[in-house]
C-alpha cells in the first residue's frame, strides 16, 4: 500500500536505499484525500483571504501545527506559505492526535489537517474550516471552499494506491488493476470514502504511475525550497 508518504519520501531522505519510482510497478490507485485548513475559532479570520491578510498583518505570530516534519500535512502548509507569502511558524508534533488537541484547546493556531483525524471537529463546531487543499470541492463538506478558489494552481492531497515489485509481470498488474477498480464501483466503497472525505480514484496503471510522478516533483520543489530535514 501506498500514500502520500512515497513521493514525499523520495526527496525528503537523502541516502534511501531504494527509488520507488524505479523499483516498484504501479498497480492501482485507490482514493484521493484532501486535507483541511482549519483553524482555532479564536482566530478572527473565517476566509483563505481573511487569513492570508491577517497573517500578513501579523508577520510571525501564527504557529502552523502538523503531524510531524515532512508529512503531508507539513508540506501542505509550506506550499500554501510560498504561494501566499505568508510567515507562520512551523509546530512539529508526533502524530496528528496531538496535533489537534492543541489546536483545539487554542495552543496552535491552524493546520492543514488530514480529514479523518479534523472532519468530525469541524461538523461539532470545535474547529473552523477554511478551505479544503484539492482542486475541486469535497463531497464531505461541499460548502467548504477549496484554497484554490483563493490561491490560483494551490493543490495538495493525498493519493492511495497499490504498489508492487518492479518485475511483476503485467498481466498481473492488469488483473489487479481491474480487481480494485471494480471495488471502487461499488456504490457502499464510495460512500465509506466519502464519509472519511476521499473520493474514489480508479485509473489505469500508467496512469497511476503519471500521479506518483508528478506527486513527487511538485513535492520535491516544496521541500528543498522550504528546507525540510528529518533527523
Amino acid at each position: 500500500m501506498m500514500s502520500a508518504a512515497q513521493p514525499i519520501n523520495a526527496t525528503l531522505y537523502e541516502h534511501l536505499n531504494y527509488n520507488f519510482i524505479r523499483d516498484i510497478a504501479p498497480v492501482a490507485s485507490i482514493s484521493r484525500e484532501p486535507n483541511l485548513m482549519v483553524v482555532h475559532p479564536s482566530v478572527p479570520a473565517k476566509t483563505v483571504p481573511e487569513f492570508i491578510a491577517y497573517a500578513k498583518a501579523n508577520p510571525g505570530k501564527l504557529t502552523m501545527a502538523s503531524s510531524g516534519n515532512g508529512t503531508i500535512v507539513h508540506v501542505s502548509g509550506e506550499l500554501f506559505k510560498m504561494m501566499t507569502g505568508v510567515s507562520m511558524l512551523h509546530v512539529p508534533y508526533r502524530g496528528a492526535g496531538p496535533a489537534v488537541v492543541d489546536l483545539m484547546a487554542g495552543q496552535v493556531q491552524v493546520m492543514f489537517a488530514t480529514m479523518p483525524s479534523s472532519i468530525a471537529y469541524v461538523r461539532s463546531g470545535k474547529l473552523r474550516a477554511l478551505a479544503v487543499t484539492s482542486a475541486a470541492r469535497s463531497t464531505a463538506l461541499p460548502e467548504v471552499p477549496t484554497v484554490a478558489e483563493f490561491v490560483p494552481g494551490y493543490e495538495a492531497s493525498a493519493v492511495y494506491g497499490m504498489g508492487a515489485p518492479k518485475a511483476t509481470p503485467p498481466q498481473i498488474v492488469d488483473t489487479l488493476n481491474h480487481a480494485v477498480n471494480a471495488i471502487l464501483g461499488d456504490a457502499k466503497v464510495q460512500a465509506r470514502l466519502a464519509d472519511l472525505g476521499g473520493t474514489a480514484l480508479p485509473v489505469s496503471p500508467a496512469e497511476y504511475a503519471k500521479i506518483l510522478a508528478e506527486t513527487t516533483e511538485k513535492w520535491a520543489k516544496v521541500i528543498q525550497a522550504a528546507h525540510i530535514k528529518v533527523d
